[in-house]
């Protein structure tokens, strides 16, 4: 019995390695379809919080009209999504650093991407992965329009304005964050300051400092002390042996110091085996 038409079409396309092909229309008139490769995301070298392995989707052939908003809300359809990052290629995640305002990043070249879907459940990548070639994903509707051609350009050249109070409230958000980390980053060094200060009895208490920064384990007065104490100790091997015949001198009275303990330690093995005291073993 030969397989209806209608049944076929709907299964998923599945293409080597893995990846399942999606047909992405920009609206739902256009002729042509462009294509997505999906896959669940399964690169145990990059197991991380951001990136469950469960339930992360890894989409390649993103086109450059599609930001995150756009591919949060084509495929929100499959389940609710938890975070969506593009990136130019396949990678580590980028760690988490300030990032600078936008008004002070230089403007990106835009192109293909690649992005990785986190959704809230496993469900999610397993309903994506299902999804029928036959079925597109629509970019641009009436309820959610995208703007692309002319009008984007346009639209851009219009944002690339800036406005003074809006330059003005970044300014003074970045420098109010500046001076907190600051100030933070210099109680942290007071507190580091006290807790390695000398007792009364001259100790130092050695603690584990920060991240990546090198520990103090003593204090200015104790490094002072211990350069004095190791020049005096310079100085009197310096004056004691100053002449070789003084150094000759020193060996051989260590060499009879040696001998003459060598000699009273016979003595007591012979009285202790005298007394049958003497058991080596």
């Amino acid at each position: 019995m030969a397989v209806s038409k209608k049944k076929h079409a709907s299964q998923p396309c599945v293409i080597p390695g893995g990846f399942t092909v999606l047909d992405l229309k920009c609206t739902k008139n256009s002729p042509a379809a462009h294509q997505l490769f999906v896959k669940e995301h399964k690169v145990r070298l990059e197991k991380t919080a951001s990136r469950p392995l469960d339930r992360t989707l890894f989409v390649l052939n993103i086109p450059p009209y599609c930001t995150e908003d756009v591919i949060s809300r084509l495929f929100s359809q499959f389940g609710p999504i938890q975070s969506v990052e593009l990136k130019d290629k396949p990678g580590n995640p980028e760690p988490t650093e300030q990032k600078l305002s936008k008004y002070f990043t230089l403007t990106q070249k835009q192109g293909f991407s690649v992005g990785y879907i986190v959704y809230s459940k496993p469900s999610g990548v397993s309903a994506a992965k299902a999804h029928p070639q036959n079925v597109p994903l629509i970019v641009s509707t009436e309820n959610h329009p995208v703007k692309t051609g002319l009008q984007k350009w346009i639209h851009q050249y219009s944002q690339s304005f800036v406005q003074p109070d809006t330059l003005q409230q970044a300014v003074d958000s970045f420098m109010n964050d500046y001076d907190r980390r600051k100030e933070e980053e210099a109680e942290r060094k007071k507190k580091e300051a006290e807790q390695q200060e000398e007792d009364e009895e001259g100790w130092v208490k050695v603690t584990k400092g920060a991240k990546g920064a090198k520990a103090r384990p003593h204090s200015e007065v104790a490094d002072k002390r211990a350069l004095q104490k190791e020049g005096k100790k310079t100085k009197r091997k310096e004056l004691l042996n100053f002449y070789s015949w003084q150094h000759r001198q020193s060996q051989r009275d260590h060499i009879a110091e040696l001998r003459k303990k060598f000699e009273e330690d016979k003595q007591k093995i012979a009285l202790l085996r005298a007394q049958r005291k003497f058991r080596p073993y």
